[in-house]
């Protein structure tokens, strides 16, 4: 059986991806993600496949070729998010930057009685996101926009961002002379046409536009947020993220600690 792996995944390049997948995934997986791979170029069948984890309480579509898997990897293999599952009394979480929906359905899954608002911007990685949230119903609810400080009109940075894979997409402000159907959306505007008075987890992973959001306006609203789970970047256009977010957070009342890549402030008192 090994052998026979070994030989349809030739040359070895190819057989390392394949291990690596195997020992991220399972092995039943990772054979489905290079079996539709091979389909996929040939021309065989279409982008999707579906992926499982018993911490999904749905299955979830991923893209061949694209960054989705990695994703997959870290929010259900290695639990990014794991930080927050003895959160109790969640009602209301905000994904900032939910890519193609694998956060949002841990979140949804872990938390049955919460509500969800996923924002993206990238049209491609929204369209999955969409399609990943639709069977947990009422509860969820997708929003292709940038989350940023301020209305204006947004569009997709032409300029790759790290790898450059779907992960990774930065957003900017339009040019005044530039269109785009993509605009921005506010936390405050959020949390007010969401029902909830609250927002129980915040989580924000946005490539870097976590300089603007923290950098103005976010007095608004911080202080009815009891949880917030960011990843920052400081090797970005919009500067040392860090700095910007720690002096927005600074006397609001958050117990700060660190999961992995990620910052975790919770608010004192809160469980």
């Amino acid at each position: 059986m090994l052998m026979a792996i070994k030989r349809f995944l030739r040359p070895r390049t190819r057989w390392l991806q394949f291990r690596s997948d195997a020992r991220e995934v399972g092995l039943s997986a990772a054979l489905r993600v290079r079996l539709h791979r091979v389909r996929f170029r040939l021309g065989l069948a279409g982008r999707e496949f579906t992926l499982t984890d018993p911490a999904a309480r749905h299955r979830l579509r991923c893209r061949a070729s694209t960054s989705d898997l990695a994703v997959f990897r870290q929010v259900f293999r290695d639990r990014e998010y794991g930080c927050v599952d003895g959160f109790k009394s969640v009602s209301l979480v905000v994904d900032c930057g939910a890519n193609v929906g694998y956060s949002s359905a841990y979140f949804l899954s872990r938390f049955p009685a919460c509500d969800l608002i996923a924002i993206e911007p990238d049209p491609e990685n929204h369209a999955l996101l969409v399609k990943n949230i639709a069977p947990y119903g009422g509860r969820a609810r997708a929003v292709r926009a940038g989350v940023w400080s301020h209305p204006c009109r947004l569009t997709i940075s032409e300029a790759a961002y790290r790898d450059g894979e779907e992960w990774s997409r930065q957003v900017r402000e339009c040019r005044p002379d530039e269109k785009s159907d993509l605009e921005a959306v506010g936390i405050a505007d959020l949390l007010a046409k969401s029902g909830h008075d609250r927002i129980s987890i915040l989580k924000v992973d946005i490539e870097g536009a976590e300089g603007v959001l923290f950098s103005e306006g976010c007095v608004r609203w911080l202080d009815r947020v009891d949880c917030i789970v960011i990843e920052l970047h400081d090797d970005s256009v919009f500067g040392r993220c860090t700095d910007i977010f720690f002096n927005a957070i600074k006397g609001r009342g958050f117990d700060v600690s660190r999961s992995g890549e990620l910052t975790v402030c919770r608010r004192t008192g809160k469980s």
